[in-house]
């Protein structure tokens, strides 16, 4: 157990930013910490997994790689599977569910391929458990096994996590198409404000990761998902210290060890070390935000405010960083009423302007107005921050590659970054009053981004 090789699956884009998190959570570098297109794969013992689990908030999985071989047949599969020791991981008294990923795969079935790795896991529980073997239960399984074909191998992991790492078990009230925790980490990374290499920085004074003292404002928080992630980053409070994981259920798991990791991540939390200001035109949602920043045990360090995105000043004296991930394609309409009088939204149940007697929602205009582009409200948008917002820097995640030139706007960097199957740009905006100035790149920086590949069939999704 003390010589493991996992992958970590992530989001495309991230892969950079996983290997700095993971070498500072392990110390892990050169051949034991290689990046693959849609993950990393590490070298690392038993503890490391679960170091991972409860600390790592850009990885979607952590997944212990078991057996690796060529296959032309199911019947090669079945083989594999077999010569797994399942019996070290868990016993027949427990569930498990076998789920698959292929990339360009010879087999005509992907199903009956799964169905021969779980009958080869049951059988060998059989043979070795006097006739005994698991059950599948395909809703709420204790263990997860991975299958991952290519063109002419597979590969089987089991799965240390269980649920998804974005579900961190904090967020209970959500609105529409709600930013995966892990997206909304990689954005904080992305811009500079949270710095993953130093996730387990042992120094007392080290700011916890986070660009120390600059204060973060997410303009369009929603449910409040970015300003929660930046307050725990802020605040050290580990990612997974909220929830439970498969590790949990598992033969290796022993209980004083993972007690003795969660001890030293509670020991390390301390006072925010920088400001964390969210609003939303939409009241309910900064309810919503307010109930699951309580439940993430931030409710101290992040100030939720409603209003317009159109109208609200700067929450605080010095600049900082805008970071948000407006509503985007037919949801759009974050304009508020400021957006609304100004003709920049339409839709169902909305007037065209004040002087049409326009209508404003009761919870504000995300949950009812609709429009193809909401160019009119970025352009307002990017009117209202260069006149009241200069010395901020403005990060923006959407997939319209058009829009700094529906913002009027300059951007000085772009990031490849993808939500789901849906790929984006992370748009850099260095704001000057009246203007917006391209910042020069750095040595090494690109203003712009090469073409994003994209998201690959990972060995297991999230």
């Amino acid at each position: 157990m003390n010589d493991l090789s996992l992958f970590l699956p992530c989001a495309a884009g991230v892969e950079d930013l996983l290997a700095s998190e993971v070498h500072a959570l392990t110390g892990a570098q050169g051949r034991d910490l290689l990046s693959h297109r849609g993950g990393l794969r590490v070298r690392a013992s038993w503890r490391d997994a679960l170091r991972l689990n409860l600390h790592s908030r850009l990885a979607q999985r952590v997944l212990v790689q078991l057996a690796h071989a060529p296959y032309r047949s199911e019947r090669d599969l079945y083989e594999l599977a077999s010569g797994v020791p399942w019996e070290h991981w868990f016993t027949p008294r427990q569930s498990f569910k076998i789920e698959l990923t292929a990339q360009h795969s010879p087999l005509q079935s992907l199903n009956f391929a799964a169905l021969k790795i779980k009958d080869a896991v049951a059988d060998r529980f059989r043979a070795r458990a006097g006739g005994v073997r698991p059950d599948v239960d395909t809703r709420h399984p204790d263990v997860r096994i991975h299958a991952h074909l290519t063109t002419d191998t597979a590969t089987l992991y089991i799965d240390t996590s269980g649920e998804p790492l974005f579900k961190r078990g904090w967020r209970v009230d959500k609105g529409d198409a709600p930013l995966k925790e892990t997206l909304a980490a990689a954005m904080l990374a992305a811009c500079g404000w949270w710095h993953p290499e130093a996730a387990a920085a042992a120094d007392p004074g080290d700011a916890g990761g986070c660009a120390a003292g600059v204060p973060l404002y997410d303009p369009c928080c929603g449910s409040g998902t970015i300003v929660i992630e930046a307050a725990q980053i802020a605040c050290g409070i580990a990612a997974g210290s909220q929830r439970r994981f498969a590790f949990e259920k598992m033969l290796p798991f022993q209980p004083h060890v993972w007690q003795g990791l969660q001890d030293e991540a509670r020991a390390a939390e301390h006072a925010p070390r920088a400001p964390v200001f969210g609003s939303d035109v939409a009241h309910r949602m900064v309810d919503f935000a307010q109930r699951n920043a309580e439940r993430a045990r931030v409710a101290h360090a992040v100030q939720l405010r409603g209003g317009d995105a159109l109208q609200r000043m700067p929450p605080c004296e010095a600049p900082g960083v805008l970071l948000l991930n407006p509503p985007y394609g037919e949801r759009i309409a974050v304009a508020g009423v400021a957006g609304a009088r100004a003709g920049g939204i339409a839709g169902a149940g909305a007037g065209a302007g004040a002087g049409a007697g326009a209508h404003v929602p009761r919870f504000g205009a995300r949950e009812a107005a609709h429009t193809d582009d909401g160019g009119a409200f970025f352009e307002r948008l990017a009117s209202h921050w260069k006149h009241h917002y200069p010395g901020w820097t403005a990060w923006l995640l959407t997939p319209d590659l058009k829009l700094p030139a529906r913002m009027r706007l300059k951007e000085s960097r772009r990031v490849p970054l993808w939500n789901g199957p849906l790929e984006c740009r992370l748009f850099r905006f260095d704001l000057v009053r009246g203007a917006v100035r391209a910042r020069p790149a750095a040595a090494g920086e690109p203003a712009v981004d090469a073409p994003a590949a994209p998201p690959p069939a990972a060995p297991p999704s999230a």
